[in-house]
Formats: structure tokens, C-alpha cells, sequence
């Protein structure tokens, strides 16, 4: 395992001796030769063991040198010295001798290991001191700081410390999570989205400590899930749709953004209700939450977290509408709440008003996909109380999920997914049949709406879409913020984050950014990256006001190496200071422009086609390489790299192409071909419910993305383009059979390291049996060698 730690605050002798104080590992009465001091500390750092007896007993489970266990070296008197220091350090942070490391090539391992160390003379109790709060903040090989793992092991437990409490500028797990209070109100939001005539009421569950019970006032985690009051699966896979279909010619448009551009209507909202009474204290609680382990991992630390579904779920009123402003609104409608300035009650009919009297009013909103997309909504609105989110896989922009470029583009490993198939699944007000009853027929009506106004027939940008665009909003956001996404995710795609990256430029917040090598996934179980640390230091001071410069100690752009497993590295922008250019050859790609037409068919055998339907994966396989493919693609490799290339940015396609029909589309894939061992995009299970959160409280998986097997090829990134939306995705322009157009495509953006043998490969193509409409249409397209080019953003 390879430490990578942003997370750590370096301090001063002064502040690590204050520290230690506070938590008893120092006294007034230790001692000040170095080498007692170190089993002072040991001693209590063994928090299960209450005798000398037993700390000697346990001490014998751990060398100290290669030829001397630590209880042996602890009985001869012998002095503390690095290497013994270190020996013992790797132990007590769970690395195993003979597998992690071995004492005889100690300094080789801790830099392998990546381990904070501490040079200096070990006989000096100033370095005792030193090294001992350093190593109380390094990281286990299971991903928690063995200051954490000694608090799940009941450090805490015994003393007497005030909450919330801070070590090295992050809180503690120092509340008593089986005191947790449980409880759920209803937010009264501003809106009538099931038209009833009464405004929509918000279900929320709320998790806070119990010491709030004695006045403590904690901030909030906010996670807004669609998803966290269930789903409606069946419903969902009804309303699919079949992509087995054509490709539809569009007729030319001269359509201007201002024409489709959208435009809120206000609208009349019924009175807010009559408040018959007060409460200081709900009268409804829950059982589980549908939680999310990094919100658990901060309820130990003194965070309250809540958890709304929102309007059309269940136990709340209204109807689910994916993605609109009144979704946005909901959801907004809780932040309120929870900083004072909205009312809440503590049912859905008498009327009795609740505060969040157990709140600071500071809110941050976290989680991953659908949940950080409403998250990245919310902070569009500069709502008052929201000071940070936690976007993590997000949305910036809904057409750029289901559509691009004039195409119907499916998530990946959703073909047929829609907004109104999302907006159905969600829609867990259907599973209280009751409920549900009242506002059926308006929901189905609404349904229908959505299907004409999302336009699967043009794939088009219209209202709908611009709607559910919050990249115009970004220059509103107020809160600073912090994103984390996959470069592998083609489910939200990289260009969501590059773009909303991009977009807080212009902005005056503080942005951070941390890129993984994984698919759709959550990072806080990692122990590679100090996922947990990194946000406990943000949120300590977002939420808390800690000041422990977390906004200049977390880098600003952090991401995870293709090339080596546990590896992750810095970087100050996502754009290549250099553009390398590839011009298209018959075969390969070279540095020359070359004469020249090129062929395929986008018409596969039938057999073939149908194979390829039921297994995209063997279509993505035999895409790039040599077989039943030919004839229906384009691929082209560089020749070999001499030298090791960085992409950093947006690759982007030049294309002069004609099609043999009045309509078309293309597909690029860029392709890093080579055999070597690539990382898996989806992590391995390295420890079941190896990650503990708290003392006796939920644990996590402990995963990492691990090298497979060697492979010849790996997608780097793709992009795709209707030809008849050369311009931009509102307009049609016009396609003649046979006539030769320009197009310029720009691909996702990446950060991906070709190391030197291997070559950059091109794949253009038509079908995408994964994302676009599959028709099996007789189209051939021809490219234009000359005119048609590559350009990689480079450092």
C-alpha cells in the first residue's frame, strides 16, 4: 500500500505538545528522556490494555528491529532510535513485516510506503514529541489516521473533552453515536407541483448528535437524494425505450439560443398554512436511513445529517419532475429550514411547527451522481446558509447526460434511459398507493409531457434542457466547492466536471478538485488518498471555523495516476500548456497532412449486428482491433512514442466527412494502444467492513483500484456529433447525400499518462451500441484524410 496525504497539517512543536496535552498522551509529569517518553506514548496508545504487564505482553506481538521484538527492547534499556521508532510505527499502522516491509530495508519501504517521517536526533524528547504527533496523523494501510483507529478503539472514550474536538485541524470522533437523535419533519416548500392547492411539504430524516439535547449547536451534512426513500425499478424498465431504431433526418433550422432559451414563469402559490401550534421535538422518527458512509464517518465527529428526497417521494408531497427548477427549489427549501429562515412541521397534517433549534445554520451538501448533481443545483441559488458542497460524479448540465450534439446519448450501461424514465423510478410516492392515488392521473399527465418535451425524436437542445443547464447559474454560486469525479465515468461523463471547473473560473469561491481512475464511484473508501481527512479539514473550517488553513493545505487540483496503482499527484489547472497535432493517414496517424479518402459502412451483417446488441462489450473490443469491424470503422495508431506523453485537457477531432445518405453521425473513441497492466475501473474489495467509522459504530469496505491483467488497448476518451449539428446542438443544419462537410469535435477531457512504446490510437465510427440509436442503417461514410485531424492538449 502507497500513502498519498493531503490532508495533514503541519504545526509547530508548541501547538503538537498543546495537542497532545489536550487528548493525555502528554503530562506535566512525563518524562523528558526520549526513549521513556516513546513507551509512555506507546503505552498509551495501547488503548485495550489497562496494566504493565499486558502493555509488555503486547509489545512482544511487535519487532523492533530485525533480531529484537519491542517487549525485549523495552526490558534491555536500550535507546529509542529512528529505525526503531519507524519499525514499531509500520506495525502500529497496520502493515505487516515480511509483506509491507521488512526492518532490514526499512528506508527503502518507508519511501515506497510514502509514509510522513521525521528526521532528526531520536534521543531529543522534542523529537519523541514530534514524531510521535506525526505519526498519530499518518495514515493505516487501511485508510484511517491511527489517531482515528485509536478513537474507534475507545480513546475517547474515558476523558473528559470538550465538543466538538479538533486534533491537527480535523474533529474527532469524540460523540456518542448509540445517542444519536432520530427524527423527521416536514419542510414546507414553495411550491404546488402535484396542483393540489396546498404548498408541496418535504419529508426529511434527520440524524444529529445527542448532546445537541444539552445546547450544543452542530452543523449539517445534507445529502439530497431522490433515490434515499427508494425506487420503482418495474416502472422504470416499462417506460425504457427501444434504441434498436433508426437515425432520423432532421429538417434545417435557422433556431438562435433566445429561442429556446427558458424562461421562469411566475406562478401564483397557494397561502402558507396556518401554524396551530409549536414543538420542540418530533413526533416521528425512522428506523434506517439509506445513508452514505462518508455522512456516517462525520456523525461521529459532531455533524448533524440529513437526508431529503424531495418532492414525488414517498411520505412527500408533489410529483418528480428530474432535473427543473422546482426540484432545485425543493431541495433548497431544506437548507432553509435547517438555517432558520423556513418553516417545518411535524406532520403532514396538524400544523404543528418545528425549528432546527439544534443547529448552527451552516449546511454542506454532499454526495455522488443524481445526489451531487441537486447539490451542485442548490449552490446555484447562493442560499443562505450553504458554505460548501461535496460534488462527487454531478450533473452540471441534464443534456449533456441524456443528449450531445444532437444525439440521444444513453448513461452508460443505461441504453433507453430517459429524464421521464429517471423522473418515473424516482418517483416513490407510487409505492403509498394511497397516496400516490391523489395525484396519479396528474403525474401520468405530466409523463406525457415530459416525452414530447425532451424530444428523443431530434435529440435536439430545446427548453426543456436549457431548464435543467445550471452552467449558465454558476456565475450565482457563493459557496466554495469541491468536486471529485471519474475519468473512466461514462455514466456523468468527465465533461461534467471539466465544465462546471471551468465555469468557477469567473468566480469568487474557493474550488477544489480531485480526479480518480474509476468509474461511478465513491473515493471515501480509499485508503490510497486521504479522502476522509482532506473533507474532515474543509468541513472543520467551512463548518466549524476552524482555522486550519485547509483552503491553502488541500491542493487544488489532485488526481490519481493511470499508470501505477496508489499513486496520485497535483496539478494546477486541467489544461495543457502545448497542443500535439495527429493528421488522419490511411492506416496511422502521422505528423504530415496526407492525400486522400477513407470508407466504412456503418451497416453490419446481421447476425453480427444482433450479437453486438446483446454484447457491447465485445463490440467495444472488436472495435479497435483487427477483424469484423473492418470495413465498418476508421482506426489509425501513431507511430510509437519515443517519449512518455501527459495529456492534460480536452482532446479534440477535426473531421471532413461525407455521407452517402441526407443524414448521419459519428462517433471517436481515442484509444491508448500497448500491452501493459492497466488499473481496473472498478475497485477490488481489499477489506470487508474493513473501514470502522467510529467506536462501536458503522463500518465501510476498504477498496482500491488495483492493475489487472495485461491488456493490448484501453479507451482514454470519446466524443460524439449528429452531422446535422455541426454548429451547435439547437440549430439543424442541412446534410446532402455524398456532399462533404467539417466538423469539430471536442472529446472528453482527461489527465492520462502515455509512457514512451506505446502508441495513440483513433477509432471513428458510426453506431455507438452503447450510447446512441442503433439502426443498422446503409450509410457509408468517407473521410477526407487532408482535412481531418487530431489535436491533444499536452504539459
Amino acid at each position: 500500500m502507497k500513502l498519498n496525504q493531503f490532508g495533514l497539517q503541519q504545526v509547530s512543536l508548541e501547538t503538537a505538545k498543546k495537542e497532545l496535552i489536550a487528548i493525555g498522551f502528554l503530562e506535566a509529569a512525563s518524562s523528558n528522556d526520549a526513549t521513556d517518553l516513546y513507551f509512555e506514548l506507546l503505552k498509551k496508545s495501547f488503548v485495550l490494555v489497562q496494566d504493565e504487564g499486558g502493555f509488555i505482553a503486547k509489545m512482544g506481538n511487535y519487532l523492533a528491529t530485525a533480531t529484537s521484538d519491542l517487549a525485549s527492547f523495552y526490558q534491555s534499556k536500550e535507546t529509542i532510535t529512528q529505525e526503531v521508532f519507524y519499525t514499531a510505527a509500520l506495525q502500529l499502522l497496520e502493515f505487516e513485516v515480511g509483506i509491507d516491509f521488512k526492518p532490514e530495508t526499512l528506508k527503502e519501504d518507508l519511501e515506497k510506503i510514502n509514509l510522513p517521517t521525521l528526521s532528526g536526533d531520536f534521543s531529543q524528547a522534542d523529537t519523541i514529541i514530534e514524531a510521535w504527533y506525526l505519526l498519530l496523523n499518518s495514515h493505516t494501510k487501511n485508510g484511517l489516521a491511527l489517531i482515528d483507529k485509536l478513537a474507534n478503539l475507545g480513546l475517547y472514550r474515558s476523558k473528559q473533552l470538550e465538543k466538538p474536538f479538533f486534533f491537527n485541524g480535523k474533529a474527532q470522533a469524540v460523540f456518542e453515536t448509540e445517542k444519536i437523535v432520530r427524527e423527521v419533519v416536514y419542510v414546507e416548500a414553495p411550491l404546488d407541483t402535484d396542483n393540489d392547492g396546498k404548498r408541496d411539504l418535504l419529508k426529511l430524516e434527520i440524524l444529529r448528535p445527542g448532546e445537541t439535547e444539552s445546547g450544543l449547536h452542530v452543523p449539517t451534512l445534507f445529502t439530497a437524494s431522490p433515490y434515499s426513500q427508494g425506487v420503482n425499478g418495474p416502472a422504470g424498465e416499462a417506460l425504457t425505450y427501444d434504441v434498436n431504431v433508426p437515425l432520423e433526418r432532421k429538417e434545417p433550422t435557422e433556431t438562435k439560443y433566445e429561442d429556446i432559451q427558458f424562461q421562469p414563469v411566475e406562478k401564483e402559490l397557494p397561502a402558507e398554512r396556518e401554524v396551530a401550534g409549536s414543538a420542540t421535538h418530533a413526533t416521528e422518527t425512522f428506523a434506517k436511513e439509506n445513508n452514505h458512509t462518508l455522512n456516517d464517518f462525520f456523525l461521529a465527529r459532531g455533524f448533524a445529517v440529513v437526508y431529503g428526497a424531495g418532492i414525488g417521494t414517498k411520505d412527500s408531497d408533489g410529483i418528480q419532475t428530474c432535473g427543473s427548477v422546482e426540484q432545485t427549489t425543493a431541495m433548497v427549501a431544506y437548507i432553509e429550514w435547517l438555517a432558520g429562515n423556513r418553516r417545518a412541521f411535524t406532520n403532514r397534517v396538524d400544523n404543528i411547527e418545528i425549528k432546527a433549534w439544534w443547529s448552527n445554520g451552516k449546511v454542506a451538501m454532499t454526495g455522488k451522481s443524481y445526489l451531487g448533481t441537486l447539490a451542485t443545483a442548490c449552490a446555484t441559488r447562493g442560499v443562505e446558509g450553504l458554505e460548501t458542497i461535496i460534488s462527487e460524479a454531478a450533473i452540471s448540465n441534464w443534456y449533456q447526460y441524456y443528449r450531445d450534439n444532437g444525439l440521444v446519448i444513453a448513461p452508460g450501461g443505461f441504453p433507453g434511459e430517459d429524464a421521464d424514465v429517471l423522473a418515473i423510478e424516482t418517483f416513490s410516492k407510487m409505492q403509498n398507493a394511497g397516496d400516490y392515488l391523489h395525484s396519479k392521473a396528474f403525474f401520468e399527465d405530466y409523463l406525457k409531457q415530459m416525452a414530447d418535451w425532451q424530444d428523443r425524436k431530434t435529440g435536439n437542445y430545446n427548453t426543456f434542457w436549457d431548464e435543467r443547464n445550471y452552467l449558465p447559474f454558476i456565475k450565482d454560486i457563493k459557496c466554495d466547492v469541491v468536486m471529485v469525479h471519474g475519468l473512466n465515468d461514462w455514466n456523468v461523463k468527465p465533461r461534467q466536471v471539466a465544465d462546471l471547473w471551468d465555469a468557477l473560473k469567473d468566480v469568487p469561491v474557493a474550488m477544489k478538485l480531485i480526479l480518480h481512475q474509476g468509474q461511478h464511484i465513491y473515493i471515501n473508501n480509499v485508503p490510497s488518498i486521504d479522502f476522509h481527512d482532506m473533507m474532515n479539514l474543509w468541513l472543520s473550517h467551512k463548518l466549524y471555523n476552524v482555522e486550519n488553513n485547509a483552503k491553502e493545505i488541500l491542493p487544488d487540483i489532485v488526481y490519481q495516476a493511470n499508470t501505477d496503482a496508489e499513486t496520485w499527484a497535483t496539478a494546477e489547472d486541467w489544461k495543457g500548456s502545448e497542443t500535439n497535432t495527429f493528421y488522419f493517414g490511411e492506416k496511422e496517424l502521422v505528423t504530415e497532412p496526407q492525400d486522400g479518402q477513407f470508407c466504412f459502412k456503418d451497416q453490419l451483417p446481421e447476425e453480427q449486428f444482433k450479437a453486438y446488441t446483446k454484447n457491447i462489450d465485445q463490440w467495444e473490443k472488436e472495435l479497435k482491433e483487427a477483424g469484423p469491424m473492418d470495413g465498418h470503422r476508421y482506426l489509425a495508431k501513431s507511430a510509437v512514442l519515443n517519449e512518455d506523453i501527459f495529456l492534460n485537457g480536452r482532446p479534440k477531432v477535426m473531421i471532413k466527412v461525407a455521407s452517402s445518405q441526407d443524414l448521419g453521425m459519428l462517433n471517436v473513441e481515442l484509444i491508448d494502444f500497448g500491452d501493459a497492466k492497466r488499473l481496473k475501473p472498478v475497485p477490488d474489495v481489499l477489506a470487508p467492513k474493513g473501514l470502522q467509522l467510529g467506536y462501536n459504530w458503522r463500518e465501510d469496505n476498504v477498496m482500491e483500484l488495483k492493475l489487472g491483467a495485461e491488456t493490448p488497448h484501453k479507451l482514454i476518451s470519446r466524443g460524439h456529433m449528429n452531422l446535422q449539428n455541426r454548429e451547435n446542438p439547437w440549430k439543424v443544419n442541412d446534410l446532402k447525400a455524398g456532399e462533404f462537410v467539417e466538423i469539430e469535435l471536442e472529446l472528453h477531457p482527461t489527465m492520462y499518462h502515455l509512457p514512451k512504446g506505446r502508441q495513440i490510437g483513433l477509432a471513428v465510427y458510426g453506431t455507438d451500441f452503447e450510447k446512441t440509436v442503433r439502426g443498422n442503417q446503409d450509410i457509408e461514410y468517407t473521410l477526407d484524410l487532408k482535412a481531418s485531424y487530431l489535436e491533444l492538449p499536452v504539459e
